[in-house]
């Protein structure tokens, strides 16, 4: 029987995770914690979820709280959502707040820790393979925060194996998520008339839907193997292709071009994102999910291409009108 605890519990994951833990025979206790007002407060929660506000940059209320529960089992979500308005922060949440998270796994006697990391980690270079799998170094950009603390989670993550074997670790490296109310700086780049495309570069996404990434994170905090994986669906979508789906044209420009205007853009203080963020439109990592079906046995229920779809189906007005 696990005792599992949530960080970000009443986030867009955080609540499916909690949900589908909640109704499993295996599981004696879910415990969803977050800085915010507890879901039930939302009116979305599930009658068998413990809710606590706590926060993850302080790092003295975790162990507490862990050990009143008597919590085996930690899932570690918290994280800011959609970054780039306060790097500060940022680091605050992603990179200390992790470091807070598996110092009171330790002390409180934790066995297991699940981590949401993301293909972030590995970087947008242009060297990057046309497929990468778990094998690859992760070389997360110094000039992308986001990319940067991702890969300073895991490096954290990598010493903890080594200091403290005992405290089983699965981290999922995950593509990106849609689901019925996700908006995020990805697909906002489908929001407009025209498709923003790099000259020279396809740049391909993976996509997962968000009910294929909780229930990934069940299984990892139940009965699934140690161990690190990418989550994504089956298949990539390219831009052209995502182009050509919604029905809007192109808006082809040359890398140094975009480079310039957000450059300018940004002292000028008329958008938050800089040059920085014109490799991870150019040099995606396109995640393969062989390891995660072989090794950890689970197979998503929709490849790319279905998570897109479904994401259309959820948000009609995103399709160009034929009218």
């Amino acid at each position: 029987m696990r005792r599992v605890f949530i960080t970000g519990g009443s986030g867009f994951l955080g609540t499916h995770v909690a949900s589908m833990l909640a109704v499993r025979e295996d599981v004696e206790i879910v415990v969803a914690a977050d800085l915010r007002a507890s879901v039930a407060q939302r009116g979305h929660a599930h009658a068998d979820v413990t809710h606590v506000v706590l926060d993850v940059t302080d790092a003295a209320s975790i162990a507490p709280v862990l050990r009143e529960h008597r919590i085996d089992t930690v899932v570690h979500l918290a994280a800011i959502v959609n970054p780039g308005a306060d790097v500060d922060l940022e680091y605050r949440v992603d990179v200390t707040g992790s470091a807070n998270v598996l110092a009171a796994c330790v002390e409180a006697g934790v066995s297991r820790i699940v981590v949401s990391s993301s293909g972030a980690a590995y970087g947008y270079h242009p060297d990057t393979p046309e497929w990468i799998n778990e094998s690859q170094p992760l070389r997360g950009n110094d000039a992308f925060p986001y990319s940067k603390h991702k890969r300073m989670v895991e490096e954290m993550l990598a010493e903890y194996r080594d200091t403290h074997p005992d405290l089983e670790q699965v981290i999922f490296r995950i593509g990106t998520i849609l689901g019925p109310d996700v908006h995020n700086q990805i697909t906002g780049l489908w929001d407009g008339r025209r498709i923003l495309r790099i000259a020279g570069s396809d740049s391909p996404f993976v996509f997962i839907w968000v009910d294929d990434v909780a229930a990934a994170m069940v299984r990892a905090a139940t009965d699934g193997p140690a161990g690190i994986y990418n989550v994504a669906g089956d298949g990539r979508l390219t831009v052209s292709e995502i182009s050509a789906r919604l029905g809007k044209p192109l808006l082809t420009i040359p890398a140094w071009v975009l480079v310039a205007a957000l450059g300018i853009g940004r002292m000028l203080r008329l958008t938050p994102h800089g040059p920085e963020k014109v490799p991870f439109l150019r040099y995606r990592p396109v995640l393969a999910n062989d390891r995660l079906k072989a090794d950890f046995g689970f197979t998503p229920t929709r490849t790319s291409r279905e998570a897109f779809e479904e994401y259309l189906a959820t948000h009609p007005h995103v399709v160009a009108s034929r009218t």
